[in-house]
C-alpha cells in the first residue's frame, strides 16, 4: 500500500525535483510543473510516454494541455498528499 512520504524522507525526495523546476502545491500537498514543447505533437507524444507509465505503475497524473504546454498535477488521493509514487513518476516525466 502506498503510503504519504513522512516528514523525515520528503527533503531527500522532494528536493532534486524542486531543483529541476517542480514546485509544491502547500494545500493540496501535491507536485506541480509545466513542460513546454515545440509544438502539440511533441506535447502529445510526451504525453503518451508518461501515459504508459502511469498506467503501468496504475498511478495516473491530473494534467491539462494547451499545443505545447502541459501542466502537471501529482499527488495522491487515497494517503491525501504526496507518495513515493508521485516522486517516481515526476522524475519519470523529466527524463521522457
Amino acid at each position: 500500500m502506498t503510503e504519504r512520504l513522512s516528514e523525515a524522507a520528503r527533503d531527500a525526495v522532494l528536493e532534486p525535483l524542486l531543483e529541476n523546476g517542480w514546485t509544491l502545491d502547500t494545500e493540496r500537498d501535491a507536485l506541480e510543473k509545466s513542460f513546454k514543447f515545440d509544438n502539440f505533437v511533441e506535447a502529445f507524444g510526451w504525453m503518451t510516454r508518461a501515459a504508459i507509465w502511469a498506467e503501468k505503475w496504475n498511478h495516473h497524473p491530473e494534467w491539462f494541455n494547451v499545443y505545447s504546454r502541459v501542466e502537471v498535477v501529482l499527488t495522491t488521493h487515497d494517503v491525501g498528499g504526496i507518495s513515493a509514487l508521485d516522486a517516481k513518476l515526476a522524475r519519470k516525466m523529466d527524463s521522457l
